[in-house]
């Protein structure tokens, strides 16, 4: 019993110095860049020891992989709880393409931008950052797909969606150098509006404006949650 009784908060001790540590490796990177990110700073900056950090991440590569690893859950969560809040109806995929184009200028993405091209010439960060960034970019797509509500069983929905993703990404490299707001907007106002038409099913009776204008029910594996596939059909 006394070993139990300690346990937990021993747990929780250390879940918070991780927490703290991968939190204070986003802001180095942001402020200092891969260069500047240094295990020593970014202990000092978390407030932990040199051992405690080298415990819990033994490398830089193995710190600054779970550090964006941390922060894209984290993102991921955020994204679904604020798209949750949008109202049905014409404004949602404007809506929801908005809320996408927020994540591509956010920290999240200004750090991973950093270990993009730190990755280039450093291996073992290379080989620690490739299976992540495709199981980010994985979860990013597959997510995408849920916040629009689409059916990527339906011929050109998943490279839409993707296209998406690479519009937004590359306006997110460029609002790094400068503020474009301009010319940002025009581009995602046009997108939008061929997003509507790539993603509408041709044979849709639906006003192509309103894509998510229509009541949804409940889905037959026992959610509650409203569903409507790009089909037409409602589940």
């Amino acid at each position: 019993m006394p070993a139990a009784s300690t346990r937990v908060p021993q747990q929780q001790r250390s879940r918070a110095t991780q927490a703290r540590l991968l939190e204070a490796t986003v802001e180095c990177l942001i402020e200092h860049g891969w260069s500047g990110t240094t295990t020593t700073v970014v202990a000092a900056r978390a407030g932990v020891s040199r051992g405690a950090q080298l415990h819990h991440y033994p490398t830089k590569a193995a710190l600054v992989t779970a550090a964006v690893d941390h922060l894209a859950e984290r993102r991921a969560v955020e994204l679904r709880t604020e798209a949750d809040a949008l109202p049905a109806g014409p404004r949602r995929l404007d809506r929801v393409v908005d809320l996408l184009a927020a994540a591509f200028t956010g920290p999240l993405f200004v750090a991973a931008l950093e270990l993009w091209v730190a990755a280039r010439t450093d291996a073992e960060l290379r080989d620690a950052l490739v299976p992540l960034e495709a199981r980010v970019g994985r979860e990013m797509h597959r997510l995408t797909v849920e916040l629009l509500g689409v059916d990527e069983r339906r011929p050109g929905v998943r490279e839409a969606v993707q296209a998406t993703l690479d519009l937004l990404r590359g306006l997110g490299v460029a609002n790094l150098l400068s503020d474009d707001s301009a010319r940002r907007t025009a581009l995602l106002g046009t997108w939008k509006r061929q997003l509507v038409t790539l993603l509408t099913p041709d044979d849709d009776p639906q006003d192509p404006h309103d894509l998510h204008g229509r009541a949804r029910t409940s889905d037959p594996h026992g959610s509650t949650g409203p569903r409507t596939t790009m089909d037409g059909e409602r589940h």
